[in-house]
Order: C-alpha cells, then structure tokens, then sequence
C-alpha cells in the first residue's frame, strides 16, 4: 500500500482542510443551531425550538405532515408543534426536526461528479433511524446519542468530497478500479479514514465525546476503548450494525457498492431474537415516512 503524502511544512494537513471545508457549510438555521446544543446537553428550552420550529414555515409544515401521516396513525388532525411535542415526545420530534434540517443544509452544498446528496441524506437518515431504534431496545452505552452518530457518522464524507477535491478524485479512481469503496483506500490518500474526519467534526461541533467515539469507531467498533458492563454493548458496535444492514438494502452514499444480499447478517449478531424483526419493521414504517422530504 502507497503511504500518503507528507504535507510541505507550513501547508495544512488533511484534517486542517477538512476542518476548513465544515467552517465553509452553509450557516446554521437557528433551530439547528438550538438543536446541535440540546446533543451537547446544554441547557435548551424545548419549549424555545418548539417556537422556533413555529417560526420555520418550511420545516414546521413537514414536520406536522409527517405527524399525521399513516406512519403515526393518530385520530383527528395535530395542528401545532406543541401538540405533536405532547403526542409524540421530544425525542422524536427533534430527531424528525434534526433529519429535516441538516438534510436541507446539505442541499446547500456544492458537490463534486458523482456525487450523490440525496444518497448520502437517505443513508444517513436511515442509519440514525436504525441506530436509534436498536440503541432504545438494547442495554446500549449512552443510547441517547444514537440518532445524531448515525446522522452524523459519514460526515468526513462530505467533507472529502467538498473540500479535498483532488482527494477525493484518488480515491473514487481507486474504487472505480476495484469496484468498491474501502477504508484502506481513505487511509491510503488521506492518512485517516472518513470515520476520524467525522468524529473530528463533531469535536469541533462540541457534540458529546460519546458521539464522537461512536462515529470514530462505527467501521472497527472492536477496537472502540469505551468500557461496557456484562450484557452492555457500545454505541458503536450498534452503529455499525445499521451501517451495515442500511448499505446493505441498497441505500448507499457511493457508486461504488452494491446491495449485500445478507444484509441483516450484522444485525443478527447483536442478539436480539425475535425483537429484531418487529424494530426492522418499525425502521421500514419510520424511513419510508421521513426520506420523502429529501
């Protein structure tokens, strides 16, 4: 395997030109901005990003549409996000307000020949929803964080593919010549994996170190260092199981991978039994619901 290039003294590194393409996104709206800081446990009001959410014409309209959609089943019509918070609970409220607006941000990108943002926003989505679901379901290390690592696990993705252009032209050459996207073709260009990029973003987003250490280790989750109880499994390992499951089933951010007709193989190996079949069932309802608004 080729080493990466050392960088000439004095220019930036590949992290540093990473981190500079994330400072380059578009601006955060102020309900993201309120809902990146309730990830980092800060002290939010949720009865202020209801308002905001109020004030989103755009987003406010999708998030009650998807409230009384099928997916929810609800007798009569929920006209306010104050009503959708009392019927639904925060948790997926923000979560449907966090997909709707980091995926609209997104959409603001400019983006290089082959790249597909609307891939990489159903991806996305859809391993958060999935993590979510099975970190709710197991005796999973801070569960809470589940929907933000898989919505955030393939940043450094995106932050390759807008900010490291000649990188990233490598890279898919290298994909191109093997029919695949592999991590050792990251590290062989860049030094790191995307994985490390990601995890490097959200420390510069103050998500929690939790987050961090999922999104970092979501591809090698047995070498994820965070302790874990008997019966207790890390949020990585978690991730890396809807990862896969959601490649699997075809929804992908490259153009180099193909659906894995095992798909649930990884999911099998978290033990969950009978339970897996009624989650995935729950997942399918949840983001068949949700991808439509991006």
């Amino acid at each position: 395997m080729t080493a990466p290039a050392t960088p000439i003294e004095g220019t930036p590194s590949v992290r540093e030109r990473s981190l500079i393409a994330l400072g380059k996104l578009p601006p955060f709206s102020p309900i993201l901005n309120r809902l990146i800081a309730s990830l980092a446990n800060e002290d939010v009001s949720f009865a202020k990003i209801a308002d905001l959410i109020e004030k989103d014409t755009v987003l406010a309209g999708n998030i009650l549409k998807l409230v009384n959609s099928a997916l929810y089943g609800l007798k009569g019509t929920v006209n306010s996000i104050r009503h959708a918070v009392s019927l639904l609970g925060l948790n997926k409220l923000r979560n449907a307000a966090l997909s709707m607006s980091v995926t609209r941000m997104w959409n603001q990108v400019k983006t290089p020949p082959g790249w597909s943002t609307s891939n990489f926003n159903q991806h996305s989505v859809g391993v958060a929803i999935l993590s979510d679901l099975l970190a709710q379901r197991m005796n999973t290390v801070y569960a809470e964080g589940a929907f933000a690592a898989g919505l955030f696990h393939d940043l450094g993705l995106m932050l390759v593919a807008i900010g490291l252009h000649e990188e990233y032209k490598q890279i898919s050459l290298l994909c191109q010549q093997n029919n695949k996207w592999a991590p050792e073709y990251e590290v062989q260009v860049l030094g790191m994996s995307h994985a490390e990029l990601s995890a490097d973003a959200l420390a510069q987003w103050n998500l929690p170190d939790e987050i961090q250490t999922a999104v970092r280790y979501h591809g090698t989750p047995e070498l994820d260092p965070t302790p874990i109880e008997p019966g207790q499994v890390t949020l990585s390992r978690v991730l890396h199981a809807a990862d896969a499951y959601v490649k699997g089933t075809g929804v992908f951010v490259t153009l180099f991978e193909s659906p894995n007709e095992n798909a649930k193989s990884a999911l099998d190996q978290l033990g969950l039994g009978e339970r897996l079949e009624i989650i995935l069932k729950e997942f399918d309802g949840e983001f068949a619901a949700l991808k439509s608004y991006f």
